[in-house]
């Protein structure tokens, strides 16, 4: 090693942002594991690496004893012989000898070079691992790397994404080279690097999706106050508008459908129902289980439930299929929902 090794931790350091000094006391202390590997025990030795020219040198370390006390010549010293050295040696001092071997520059150079390549590993995961965890719960657009075991692999650019079977809208096809946009659901640490999940069925994605697609929401005027999902069917949000002069939903739907349109498009024609959030649960529940009509709401604060009466040829479509409407009602309100017919009420 030399002054060009040196020169090469600045530009690291300038380029990469990787700490010179942490750098070289990293290389230090493998130096004392390289040297305790390859000339024996390092107990009582200490490394020193030159941080203006870059050489290395060996110095073993022993402890000034009175000569009752002595018990390892290997670690220890006598206070008559170290003063024959040094009359200012007192007891407990150290005394250190240069040991460095003969050929222990090229063991240090090997050892040094194997430092920094794992630091620079390590660094480029940290820059990675600092980029996407302040994108967490964003939106990015990546690319289909491959497809594997129900395992779609999605390329970010500096890291590999993999978005699993339950993160996956259902029916929807992914291919090689196919551009998509992923909700980035969870990133996490690991000893191989950072691994990231992303999701297309994250009810995150549709929020995040009319944040890009409508200036109103992106601005805070229009709210998002509560988003139901089920991925690649249909998905209901409720929004509130702090200023009365903007309609809420006209907003999210834009001129000619066209915001809303465009969010359709990307999650592969996804039903979207828009609906004004109200503080009244009644009329909060009411909306929500649009498109069909309701005669008339009674709620249970304590139980926070509702009885819910529709005409009798709008139940099926108030239940929805498989039970769907009710199910992404309930969910979007957090109350639970008891829909009937106005026959089955007045029976009752």
């Amino acid at each position: 090693m030399n002054h060009e090794f040196i020169e090469a931790l600045d530009e690291l350091e300038k380029d990469r942002g990787i700490d010179k000094d942490i750098l070289i006391d990293t290389i230090e202390q493998a130096l004392l594991t390289a040297y305790k590997k390859n000339f024996g025990s390092a107990q009582n030795v200490r490394v020193e690496f030159d941080r203006e020219k870059g050489s290395v040198k060996v110095f073993s370390q022993r402890v000034v004893v009175d000569e009752s006390d002595l018990y390892d010549t290997f670690l220890e010293i006598e206070l008559d012989e170290a003063r024959q050295i040094n009359p200012n040696y007192e007891l407990g001092d150290i005394i250190e000898n240069e040991v460095t071997p003969k050929d222990f520059g090229r063991i240090a150079a090997q050892t040094a070079k194997q430092v920094v390549v794992q630091r620079i590993r390590e660094a480029e995961r940290d820059i990675v691992y600092n980029e996407f965890i302040e994108k967490e719960n964003e939106i990015v657009t990546g690319e289909v790397a491959r497809v594997s075991k129900g395992l779609v692999y999605v390329n970010l650019g500096r890291i590999e994404a993999v978005m699993t079977q339950a993160e996956q809208i259902p029916h929807e096809a992914y291919k090689a080279g196919q551009k998509i946009k992923v909700y980035i659901l969870e990133v996490k640490k690991t000893n191989k690097g950072p691994q990231i999940v992303v999701s297309r069925s994250h009810p995150g994605l549709v929020k995040r999706l009319f944040e890009f697609e409508v200036p109103e929401i992106f601005e805070g005027i229009v709210q998002i106050k509560s988003l139901a999902r089920e991925a690649g069917s249909r998905t209901k949000m409720a929004v509130h508008s702090i200023d009365e002069k903007i309609d809420p939903i006209g907003a999210c739907v834009g001129p000619k459908g066209s915001r809303v349109k465009n969010i359709v498009d990307e999650l592969i024609g996804e039903k979207i129902d828009i609906i004004n959030y109200s503080e009244n649960p009644a009329e909060f529940i009411s909306a929500a289980l649009s498109p069909s009509k309701v005669v008339r709401v009674d709620v249970n604060e304590e139980e926070k439930s509702a009885l819910v009466v529709v005409p009798d040829y709008q139940l099926s479509l108030a239940i929805g299929k498989e039970g769907q409407n009710a199910r992404l009602a309930a969910k979007l309100t957090n109350w639970k929902i008891d829909i009937k017919s106005e026959s089955q009420d007045n029976q009752e």
